[in-house]
């Protein structure tokens, strides 16, 4: 899984469609959240809107270069979460992504 934190819903709704799109993931759950955050020197306040995405492990490295790419933040939050889940859940999120991209 990754969480990832983007300005409105908008943008977090492209990139999980880019995302999916592209079959670097298998589904994207979206919801807004309230941040604080330390940024140049000052505590922030934000409405933002979280993204968590379903991937395999071995798409980490290029799935988060192309968040990064497509992400409008100069340093978007981008975290990957290892998590467990039932058998046949995973094998979905397998048999829907790809493994190969560049």
């Amino acid at each position: 899984m990754v969480y990832i934190t983007c300005g409105n819903e908008e943008s977090a709704q492209n990139l999980s469609e880019a995302l999916l799109q592209e079959k670097r993931i298998a589904c994207a759950n979206l919801f807004p959240i309230k941040s604080g955050y330390w940024w140049q020197g000052d505590i922030t306040s934000e409405n933002e809107w979280v993204s968590i995405v379903k991937t395999v492990p071995e798409n980490w490295e290029t799935l988060q270069k192309r968040i990064i790419e497509l992400h409008p933040y100069e340093n978007p939050a981008v975290i990957r979460i290892d998590v467990k889940s039932t058998e046949a859940y995973e094998e979905w999120i397998r048999s829907e992504v790809l493994t190969s991209h560049t």
